[in-house]
């Protein structure tokens, strides 16, 4: 594994993200100097959050996946989950609604889910979904430590009997079609692979490894912190604080200054000059590549994923919704096509329902909900829609198809605290308006996707979703765990995240 050569002992973090809270972490847990730089006044990056009229709306992140994870984060710095935040395990992980109206209560405990599909598809069904979820332990155990958690240099590094172990597993299939080998019930099909788009690719597209996404919703769990996602960043910040990191936030870097193939300080827009002998950047690649003054050469341009349009309610408390749910539309294939293919918005959209507040009520006001629609859109880039212009008028569709589908009387009851659309992701710097930075297609995935120690410097390595190993919260922290490895080599022992959830 290639690594920073030379004096490691000052590192400057750029970015007070998931990722750059990780690197940091494990950086001063290894006896680094550490200086994290922010240009928002309070961590988290995407793990956004914003306080309006008594509401505490995340607007970011919505879904906590393998706590795990987050304690070997904490775990670097000799810290642990317990004390500093405190994750509800969510059952059902979200309730699943279909056009017919059908509905299906998803559980990531194996007996509980087992009678759920045995009730609703039937007993043939039920033992179909133990062999789909064995396959789903099986990939995410052939992938995590060798593929996902793991630094690599070059495609031909990843040639090993590891990777003949995947190819039998189905790995290289589509998702689509490996779920439906295990399950027949179409309703369950999307249940197990909706999760690609996440990843920014259709199921009928995605490669059948990113399963571990379903693995880690259906299988591992879902989490919500007490006090809102928001609760995660403010965790690791604070033992990061207490371990010696120094955070400047309110800070945007404005450039690097050099000598020769090393970078020696990160100057802000403050006139800070912070003085380094190693960087970790967490912005975007491209703001990254701009920074570095080189962009590397691709033979084919990186796609981003597509993006989502969120609206934030407050309501009257009493909706019998769990804390997710997902809505299904009657489209499946047809919606995927419009959204990535044509750049249009999905003529039957499936909708993420979330309610904090069946969790935590002290997100809302006494006698109030706090609910977020998300609806997946088109990026920027294949998209060309008005945002500014069309986001009431389509805020106003969406509340109307969750309404007639779902929440009988919400256009009359709901207030709209905030919406987010793709010129807002934009607008705070996220590549062609998505938040979930590129596409994770074979082309735009492990050794192919921008790696994260560019080859234009010796001392500054990459974080965050752009590079490997890609999008979402635990891959986030990954993400910054494979920097600190580029700066310091890894550790002699590292302990192996495979438990099926939060150890306890």
């Amino acid at each position: 594994m290639r690594t920073v050569g030379g004096r490691t002992d000052r590192v400057v973090v750029v970015g007070a993200g998931l990722s750059g809270l990780a690197a940091a972490l494990h950086l001063a847990g290894r006896g680094r100097e550490v200086v994290v730089v922010e240009r928002e006044p309070v961590p988290g990056g995407r793990a956004g959050r914003l306080d309006v009229g008594g509401y505490r709306l995340d607007t970011g992140p919505t879904v906590l996946t393998m706590p795990d994870i987050v304690e070997e984060t904490l775990n670097a710095v000799g810290d642990s989950i317990h004390g500093r935040m405190e994750p509800l395990r969510l059952a059902p992980a979200y309730d699943a609604h279909f056009a017919d109206g059908s509905r299906l209560a998803v559980h990531s405990d194996v007996d509980a889910m087992t009678e759920a599909v045995r009730e609703f598809a039937g007993p043939d069904e039920a033992l179909r979904y133990l062999r789909l979820r064995e396959w789903l332990t099986q990939l995410y155990r052939a992938e995590y430590d060798h593929f996902i958690a793991a630094n690599t240099d070059s495609p031909l590094s990843l040639v090993s009997p590891r990777l003949a172990r995947l190819a039998a597993l189905g790995g290289f299939d589509t998702l689509a079609r490996r779920v439906g080998h295990f399950v027949r019930d179409e309703r369950l099909r999307r249940v197990f692979s909706f999760q690609s788009l996440y990843a920014g690719m259709a199921p009928q597209r995605a490669l059948a490894v990113y399963g571990v996404i379903s693995y880690m919703d259906t299988v591992a769990g879902v989490y919500f912190p007490r006090g809102g996602v928001r609760a995660l960043p403010d965790a690791l910040a604070a033992a990061a604080e207490d371990a010696g990191v120094r955070f400047e936030f309110g800070a945007a870097v404005t450039g690097l200054e050099r000598r020769g193939r090393r970078v020696t300080a990160v100057v802000t827009d403050r006139g800070d000059r912070l003085a380094c002998d190693a960087v970790v950047l967490t912005t975007e690649p491209r703001v990254a590549y701009r920074l570095l003054r080189h962009t590397p050469a691709r033979a084919v341009p990186l796609r981003a994923s597509p993006s989502a349009f969120v609206v934030h309610l407050g309501t009257p408390a009493g909706w019998d919704t769990g804390h997710h749910l997902i809505s299904f539309g009657v489209a499946w294939r047809e919606t995927f096509r419009e959204l990535i293919d044509r750049g249009a918005t999905m003529s039957d959209p499936s909708l993420l329902i979330t309610r904090p507040t069946a969790s935590d009520p002290a997100l809302a006001p006494a006698g109030r909900d706090l609910l977020s629609i998300l609806v997946p859109v088109p990026n920027l880039d294949s998209g060309r829609i008005d945002w500014d212009r069309h986001g009431s008028a389509y805020t106003e569709q969406v509340l109307r198809v969750a309404e007639r589908r779902l929440l009988p009387g919400l256009t009359a009851s709901a207030e709209v605290l905030h919406t987010i659309t793709p010129a807002d992701w934009a607008r705070s710097g996220l590549t062609a308006g998505t938040p979930f930075s590129y596409a994770h297609s074979l082309a735009q995935t492990g050794p192919f996707r921008p790696g994260n120690f560019p080859r234009s410097t010796d001392n500054v390595v990459l974080a965050g979703a752009g590079t490997v190993p890609g999008v979402g919260v635990p891959t986030a922290l990954v993400s910054g765990r494979l920097a600190a490895d580029r700066i310091t080599g890894s550790p002699a022992t590292r302990r192996s995240t495979m438990a099926a959830g939060w150890s306890r």
